[in-house]
């Protein structure tokens, strides 16, 4: 699924008694991404109950290899983006 796709879907669920435009929903789905991008690089986390949680994690600097020469590289530290799925969509996926 793609944001279009996921605009369409919001679009289809409002179009019925609130007469919400493809604009207005393609602006709500921004502002969702939009707050949960800034509160993820402020270093908060993000929870949807019933869906999951989002959490940044910073890794530190190590070593590792190139796998076509061998040699050993550095590999920066950073920060990375974790998803852990919630028991509820565990279980709607698993049936």
């Amino acid at each position: 699924m793609t944001k279009a796709d996921l605009v369409e879907a919001v679009y289809a669920q409002l179009e019925g008694g609130s007469r919400v435009s493809k604009r207005e929903s393609s602006d709500l789905v921004e502002l969702v991404f939009d707050t949960m991008k800034e509160t993820l690089g402020s270093g908060g986390k993000v929870k949807i109950s019933g869906f999951g949680n989002f959490v940044v994690r910073h890794k530190k600097p190590r070593v590792g290899r190139n796998p076509q020469t061998g040699s050993e590289i550095t590999i920066s530290e950073r920060r990375v983006l974790s998803f852990k799925a919630s028991q509820v969509l565990k279980g709607s996926l698993n049936g």
